[in-house]
């Protein structure tokens, strides 16, 4: 059986989900794209080709594989896109918790189902219908759970607007003894450079007491100030709107002081550089173009 034991998101990686672009099908048609930045890419004749997105995947996959990290991968579904399994999915200390996704890709969790079948049946919880979260938006930290959501009456008609405020009470529930902190996302179904898809699309924590930030992506400044005071400005780095386009904070660490990034990230690989980080660079960028990144593709199981 799996022991699942996740806790924050920097500690040292022993098992992970890792997505796959195989049989990823073909370029999706306007009325299908699930985000804004899909859409223009959609639109420009530019969306990503399957042997370009395989070929990133894969030097991810190697990286973990150099830190002896257990990789996982979902169950071919043919023609259809996988990469993204931190959506169907998450880990909160020993539990599993299913992620009430988009209805068109319920398939998903189908194709994990051999990995959650490893889990004790009674880790593993599935909210209820009306519980909306995916796992973008959850980020653990210390004795806080900060959840992504959006607080806009028209919730319900942003196809971008994916944990809800009743996702937000649940984990209150699940959880009693930890701190849950919901932050309010801007959000948008048209242009991607004004859109927090998630939490991990303006926000993520690095080593012991660093992140990358970006504060437009909050619709209350309150939000953000919270996560200034609580990390100090100076262990933060502040993303500018191009460099949120193309999701300079969703890289993902591997252990406190081992981060993989996309290699183009120059100025966020520098920084991370100076701070003792060792920066791991990996290709992404044609991924990058469905508004996800890496740890978009990566579905913890096990830390230290």
């Amino acid at each position: 059986m799996l022991q699942l034991h996740v806790q924050d998101e920097t500690s040292r990686l022993r098992a992970v989900v890792l997505g796959t672009a195989e049989s990823n099908g073909p370029t999706p048609l306007a009325e299908e794209a699930y985000d804004p930045k899909s859409l223009e890419h959609i639109k420009a004749g530019t969306y990503p080709v399957e042997a370009d997105m395989a070929l990133e995947m894969d030097a991810f996959e190697s990286v973990l594989q150099k830190y002896g990290v257990t990789v996982f991968r979902p169950q071919l579904i043919p023609n259809y896109n996988q990469i993204f399994t931190r959506d169907i999915g998450f880990v909160i200390d020993d539990v599993f918790i299913k992620s009430n996704i988009l209805p068109d890709r319920e398939r998903e969790l189908d194709a994990i189902q051999y990995i959650i079948d490893q889990i004790a049946p009674d880790k593993v919880v599935r909210p209820p219908e009306e519980v909306h979260i995916e796992g973008g938006d959850v980020m653990l930290w210390r004795d806080y759970i900060f959840v992504g959501t959006y607080k806009g009456s028209d919730y319900k008609d942003y196809i971008t607007a994916r944990t809800n405020l009743q996702g937000v009470e649940y984990l209150r529930k699940l959880f009693p003894n930890k701190i849950v902190k919901e932050f309010d996302l801007v959000k948008s179904k048209i242009e991607a450079r004004d859109n927090a898809l998630h939490l991990d699309c303006c926000f993520q924590p690095v080593g012991k007491d660093k992140g990358i930030i970006y504060k437009r992506g909050f619709r209350e400044e309150a939000d953000y100030l919270f996560l200034v005071n609580l990390f100090g400005k100076e262990n933060l780095f502040h993303i500018k709107r191009k460099e949120m386009y193309h999701m300079y904070s969703n890289v993902f660490s591997i252990a406190p002081d081992v981060v993989v990034s996309e290699r183009k990230f120059s100025r966020l690989n520098h920084w991370l550089r100076e701070n003792g980080f060792t920066v791991e660079e990996v290709p992404y960028a044609e991924i990058a173009k469905q508004e996800g990144l890496l740890r978009c593709s990566t579905l913890p199981l096990i830390r230290e």
